[in-house]
C-alpha cells in the first residue's frame, strides 16, 4: 500500500512538472525562454510568497501549481533566501533545485597578498557596507585567535590572501571565518612536516613568509629571500628587515632612515634592534610566500640589496653586500636626468 501511494506521488508530481513546461511554453508575457531573470527571496519567505515572486518575474505561470510541486516534492521549507539569477523557460524542477540548493549570485571579494589588517578592513567594508573602522574592530578582536586555534598573537597574518566569492548579504563575521578556514586549509600534513624540519613553528612560519611577502618583488627570488632570513637566525645574526620596522612604524616610508629605526627601537616589531623574529606576521603571506618559506633555498647569502628593476643582489659578506650597495646607488645615480 505504501509503495502505491509512494508511486502515486511520484506520479503526480511528474505530471505537475511536465503541465509547468506545457504551461510556460505557452505564455506570451514572459521573458524570452534562455533569458536570465534575477529575483530576491528574502528571509523568512513562505512558499506562497516565494511562488508570486517567481510569477512576478515571469519564471512561472501558476503560482499554486508550483506550490504543490514543491509540498510533492517535499521541498516546501526548504527553500533558501537571497538573490537568484534563473533562466526563463526552466522547468519546476530546475528551479525548485536551485532555490533549494541556494544558489545565489555571489560577488568577488578580493584580498591581495601582502596587505595588513588595516588594509584588509576596507576592502570587507566596500563589500559589506560596514565602516572601515568598524571592520577593524571586528578584526583586532583578540577572541578570534582562541576561537579558531589560530598561532597568534592576533588575527595578523591568518587572513588568507585569495579572490573569494560571497553573496551580496554575507555579513564580516562570515567573510573572516571563511578566510580564516582557507588558511587552515593550506597546513597539510606535507606543511606541518616542512615546519618540523625547519625547526619552526606555525606562527613563525606564518611570521617569517610575511615578511618575504613584503620583500619579494619577483617571484623567483622568494626561496632566495627566505633562505637569506633563516641563514641569518640559524647564526643569530639580527634580521634587519625593513618591512617590520614600517610595521613597526604603522605606515610605509619610501626609502627606511637610520631616525626611524631609533624611533621605534623598543618595538618588538623592529628587527634592528630585536633579536630573531618578531612577535608575529605583519601582514598576510600568500600560498607562494608560504610554500617559499618551508622550501627555502639553500646558499650561503646573508645580504641581499634591491636594483631598480625591483630584483635583488644577494651576497655572502658585509663587504660585499657594502660594495653592491654603492654599486648600484652609482647605476641609479647615473640615471637620474
Amino acid at each position: 500500500m505504501r509503495i502505491r501511494k509512494l508511486v502515486g506521488i511520484a506520479a503526480l508530481a511528474t505530471a505537475v512538472a511536465a503541465a509547468s513546461l506545457v504551461y510556460a511554453a505557452a505564455r506570451r508575457d514572459g521573458p524570452p525562454a534562455g533569458e536570465a531573470v534575477d529575483v530576491t527571496i528574502p528571509p523568512g519567505a513562505s512558499l506562497h510568497v516565494i511562488a508570486r515572486r517567481l510569477e512576478a518575474v515571469g519564471l512561472i505561470g501558476a503560482p499554486r501549481v508550483f506550490a504543490m510541486y514543491a509540498r510533492l516534492r517535499g521541498a516546501a521549507s526548504d527553500l533558501k533566501a537571497g538573490r537568484y539569477r534563473l533562466v526563463a523557460g526552466t522547468g519546476y524542477g530546475g528551479l525548485l533545485e536551485a532555490l533549494r540548493s541556494g544558489m545565489v549570485v555571489t560577488v568577488p571579494l578580493t584580498i591581495p597578498e601582502g596587505l595588513t589588517l588595516r588594509e584588509i578592513a576596507p576592502r570587507i567594508a566596500g563589500f559589506t557596507g560596514d565602516s572601515a573602522r568598524a571592520i577593524l574592530t571586528l578584526l583586532e578582536d583578540p577572541s578570534w585567535v582562541e576561537e579558531f586555534r589560530l598561532p597568534g598573537p592576533t588575527l595578523e597574518g591568518y587572513l588568507f590572501p585569495e579572490t573569494y566569492r560571497f553573496s551580496e548579504d554575507t555579513p564580516a563575521p562570515s567573510i573572516v571565518r571563511t578566510m580564516i578556514a582557507r588558511y587552515h586549509a593550506f597546513w597539510g600534513t606535507a606543511e606541518k612536516a616542512a615546519a618540523d624540519s625547519l625547526g619552526l613553528s606555525e606562527r613563525e612560519v606564518v611570521t617569517l613568509a610575511s615578511i618575504v611577502e613584503e620583500e619579494v618583488r619577483r617571484a623567483e627570488e622568494r626561496p632566495l629571500i627566505a633562505g637569506v632570513y633563516l641563514n641569518r637566525l640559524e647564526i643569530g645574526m639580527l634580521l634587519q628587515a625593513d618591512p617590520t620596522v614600517q610595521y613597526a612604524l604603522g605606515q610605509h616610508r619610501a626609502r627606511l632612515l637610520f631616525r626611524d629605526i631609533d624611533a621605534v627601537a623598543d618595538n618588538p616589531y623592529n628587527t634592528y634592534t630585536h633579536p630573531g623574529l618578531p612577535p608575529g606576521p605583519i601582514a598576510s603571506p600568500g600560498q607562494a610566500s608560504l610554500r617559499a618559506t618551508l622550501h627555502p633555498a639553500h646558499h650561503a647569502f646573508l645580504f641581499f640589496v634591491a636594483r631598480e628593476d625591483g630584483s635583488h643582489e644577494f651576497t655572502r659578506t658585509n663587504r660585499e653586500h657594502l660594495n653592491a650597495v654603492n654599486r648600484i646607488r652609482r647605476e641609479k645615480a647615473s640615471h637620474r636626468p
